[in-house]
């Protein structure tokens, strides 16, 4: 199955302006992520999807594929209207939408999410790690439940499973799995996401992934053996990042203790 990595970019946050732009070890983020992504081989091809002339400029400059997109609710709507663009139409199975601000993503956690889908048969994929209880009562981590075999059963902010008596502690620190943002479609799935209606639970949680999860469309989540690295979304994550960037690309960051932040991922809308 031919597969297209999407990374959406806009220069429009509001907590870390001009995020795509700010400088991780001297250059763009948005060119880390796709320099990191593009070096996994994992994909046919890897594109970076923006409205921006600057996102355009600074990947042209560096030999990276840029698809001109309008302006978007969310990166889902952005990855799916540039699947949709020529060269891309009709040319990929499976298309990947992996985050602007993840350079820490990892290739474990892109290859079970496009798994899901390629192998396992799921309409989307994604990935999760088993998490410490701590993040239960955290809501910026989104955790997930599944069933046996790895479909999502649902997303939640709030603590899930819920511990209803101490002797089954040892039980549930085997279930509390951390949603990782990252998604894999099939391309039919993802081109249909605007035709899917908003439901209730995705406002109340304001998880986009609960959408297609309530229409019925099947969620396969891989169990990743990491931890969980937080996202670039403050100027302290993104100085954290360039702290921490030398040591994380010559593989020598130990995982045997959680980096700063770790346990408190965000969820993109």
């Amino acid at each position: 199955m031919r597969t297209l990595a999407v990374i959406p970019a806009r220069l429009g946050a509001t907590r870390l302006p001009r995020k795509p732009m700010r400088l991780l070890a001297g250059l763009p983020l948005i060119v880390r992520v796709w320099e990191r992504v593009a070096s996994m081989d994992l994909f046919d091809k890897v594109i970076v999807a923006t409205d921006s002339d600057e996102v355009e400029a600074v990947m042209a400059e560096q030999g990276g594929e840029v698809a001109r997109t309008l302006e978007h609710n969310s990166g889902t709507e952005r990855a799916a209207y540039a699947a949709s663009l020529p060269p891309y139409a009709g040319q990929y199975d499976v298309v990947v939408n992996v985050q602007g601000d993840e350079p820490f993503i990892s290739r474990e956690a892109l290859l079970g999410a496009t798994q899901m889908v390629t192998e396992s048969g799921f309409a989307i994929g994604t990935a999760a790690v088993l998490a410490p209880p701590s993040v239960l009562l955290d809501p910026n981590v989104v955790k997930v439940v599944t069933s046996a075999r790895g479909q999502a059963m649902y997303f939640s902010r709030a603590p899930i499973p819920f511990l209803r008596d101490a002797a089954d502690a040892e039980l549930q620190r085997s279930q509390i799995h951390q949603h990782l943002g990252i998604y894999a479609y099939t391309t039919g799935t993802l081109l249909g996401w605007n035709d899917i209606p908003q439901t209730p639970l995705e406002q109340i949680e304001r998880l986009e992934q609960l959408r297609p999860l309530a229409a019925g469309i099947s969620i396969g989540v891989a169990v990743i053996d990491e931890l969980a690295r937080p996202g670039i979304d403050t100027e302290a994550d993104l100085e954290r990042a360039n702290r921490e960037w030398a040591e994380f690309t010559t593989g020598s960051t130990r995982r045997d203790a959680p980096a700063e932040g770790a346990e408190r991922r965000r969820e993109e809308q």
